[in-house]
């Protein structure tokens, strides 16, 4: 599979450079996923419970998550029109980004503290600021190819130029809403207890958690569909009632976050 997606990325300008920056990239994010999947196995033979503010959820989710998604926009970005340089800054600044995001979250798990919010020692002061100002990294480098592809410098179907747009457009969205979650977390800690802080930090973590994988169903929707005999008319249809799903079980995620919280 890394073979196939490191191959479809090659097009245009020096194949076997982008081959080499794919194969790299795929390499890092499968690294993630092993360790989100290695801290499954920590919870499924440890006592800690798995929700909670320390817990092995945690690192589970953002190595399985960050790993999906750093895949994921490697391929996805490859349709995007921008200089070779440029490309290859953008993913290199967000693939340290994801690395440095799962590092920070699972140090502190085995350190048994929380990760975000948390400034009760220089330590975690320092571990918290740093996962802060990788979530701003995150919005400003997705951001950037959300722009990319809202405008439609893309070099693809209209099919596959509409997914890119709506998956984009999604991964913006949960992004400002974890930006939001750890916002209302930080004025929480500053003005009540530290129990009310971590209790209504998640309050939208259904609609982020959605919302962020929409960049590769969406895209991945459009690609198998690229290649059945339909014509693209027919593909355009069945992307646009894809998008049309995606965006109801996203504003359904919404609602529940908002009716629970």
């Amino acid at each position: 599979m890394a073979r196939q997606v490191s191959a479809e990325v090659a097009r245009g300008g020096s194949d076997a450079v982008r081959e080499a920056r794919a194969r790299l990239l795929l390499a890092v994010a499968a690294l993630l996923v092993l360790s989100g999947l290695v801290h499954l196995v920590v919870f499924a033979v440890d006592d800690r419970p798995w929700a909670g503010p320390v817990s092995w959820r945690k690192p589970a989710t953002f190595g399985l998550s960050f790993g999906v998604t750093l895949a994921s926009v490697v391929w996805v970005t490859s349709y995007l029109r921008l200089r070779e340089r440029t490309r290859t800054w953008l993913l290199g600044v967000f693939a340290a980004d994801c690395v440095v995001e799962v590092a920070g979250v699972s140090l502190q798990a085995w350190r048994g503290v929380p990760s975000h919010l948390n400034r009760s020692t220089p330590t975690d002061a320092a571990v918290a600021t740093v996962l802060a100002l990788g979530g701003a990294v995150l919005i400003g480098v997705l951001g950037t190819f959300a722009v990319l592809a809202v405008r439609g410098r893309t070099d693809a179907a209209p099919s596959m130029r509409l997914a890119l747009r709506a998956g984009f457009a999604l991964l913006v969205a949960g992004l400002l809403a974890g930006a939001a979650m750890i916002a209302v977390g930080t004025v929480a800690m500053r003005t009540g207890s530290e129990a009310h802080a971590y209790a209504v930090t998640g309050f939208l973590k259904e609609f982020h958690g959605v919302t962020l994988h929409a960049v590769l169903v969406l895209p991945a929707l459009a690609w198998l569909l690229a290649r059945t005999s339909w014509p693209e008319r027919r593909r355009l249809v069945v992307v646009r009632a894809g998008v049309a799903a995606y965006v109801a079980a996203a504003l359904a995620a919404l609602v529940l976050d908002l009716a629970t919280a």
